[in-house]
């Protein structure tokens, strides 16, 4: 251990979270992680830190910290204020903390999650493999707890190196959440299969970690809203007896009785989560072949963002968005 970061003021639903704790399914254990699994990864690698390193993730609000030695700091996910002191500070750029200041960052425009990466990361015990939190089950992270003021989470070590910032654009796609379809979209006769793809949705007021429900039009299944109970996916859109469809989350249940019309695809995984409620959108159904192509281009295209990361203030890269395709 080396320093410690303590939290002034949480952020909203303030999580410790990592890249997830996988291989744990059939025990019933979800994943976790990050919901934003892009804007995690960048955080981590602006900062100099393994890819898998556990970071502070938030809701809609940052809330405020403090740390016991000289550090980088990152914050990724959305646009929101940052400052350290009077200093205002870019986003998705990493800057020098020095030890005592306080760092505050407040609400995320056009975003729902953010992460605030700090060199040699957040080193709370390992759970089953992982530091992510999961919340309902009470594993992980710090307590298995959502964070409190007073809170001092332990750090790893400074590994060194510069502030960075994006050296090329980081695209996120706009459109269509895109989906693949099933696994019981034959619960829900045609009409129906394409009054999801056509109209329009919003995500709820009611969304966590686990979860997403959304306005919109009602689904009914044709054959029924139970099921025998059968794995799930993050990105499953299952719909239960009240036709609403709902969206499982990184800390979704493992198994669910209720019909899946579809599955949102790696890709948009994180697009979905950081959708604000009230926001418009619409789905469109893809082949798994055409979603496994795009989940490789994606993961290229994330790959080339962070091995081009420059110097801090010498990139004009930012973070844009392009048609989904």
């Amino acid at each position: 251990m080396s320093g410690v970061l303590t939290i002034e003021r949480p952020g909203m639903m303030m999580t410790v979270q990592d890249a997830g704790r996988f291989g744990l399914l059939h025990q019933g254990v979800s994943a976790s992680g990050a919901m934003d699994q892009d804007a995690y990864r960048i955080a981590n690698a602006l900062v100099g830190n393994d890819p898998g390193s556990a970071v502070l993730e938030f809701a809609i609000m940052g809330g405020a910290l403090r740390i016991s030695r000289d550090c980088r700091i990152a914050i990724t996910g959305g646009a929101c204020d940052i400052r350290i002191g009077d200093r205002v500070l870019p986003g998705w750029e990493s800057h020098w903390l020095k030890a005592g200041e306080i760092l505050t960052i407040g609400a995320l425009r056009d975003a729902t999650w953010g992460y605030v990466a700090v060199s040699g990361g957040i080193e709370t015990a390992p759970v089953l493999g992982s530091r992510s939190t999961h919340l309902r089950t009470a594993l992980g992270g710090y307590e298995g707890r959502v964070l409190a003021a007073g809170d001092a989470l332990p750090l790893g070590r400074e590994p060194g190196g510069e502030c960075l910032c994006l050296g090329r654009t980081f695209r996120r796609a706009v459109g269509p959440i895109r989906v693949v379809a099933g696994p019981q979209d034959d619960y829900f006769a045609a009409d129906i299969r394409q009054r999801f793809l056509t109209e329009t949705f919003s995500v709820g007021t009611m969304r966590d970690r686990m979860a997403s429900m959304l306005d919109g039009p009602s689904l009914p299944a044709v054959r029924g809203h139970d099921i025998v109970s059968d794995g799930t996916l993050t990105g499953s859109v299952q719909v239960p007896s009240s036709g609403r469809p709902i969206v499982l989350m990184a800390d979704r249940q493992t198994t669910g009785g209720y019909p899946k019309i579809a599955t949102i695809i790696s890709a948009d995984l994180g697009r979905f989560a950081q959708l604000p409620s009230g926001r418009a959108f619409r789905f469109r159904a893809v082949s798994a072949e055409h979603a496994e192509d795009i989940g490789l281009r994606a993961a290229r295209e994330l790959a080339d963002v962070i091995a081009t990361l420059t110097p801090a203030g010498t990139a004009i890269a930012t973070v844009t968005e392009e048609n989904a395709s």
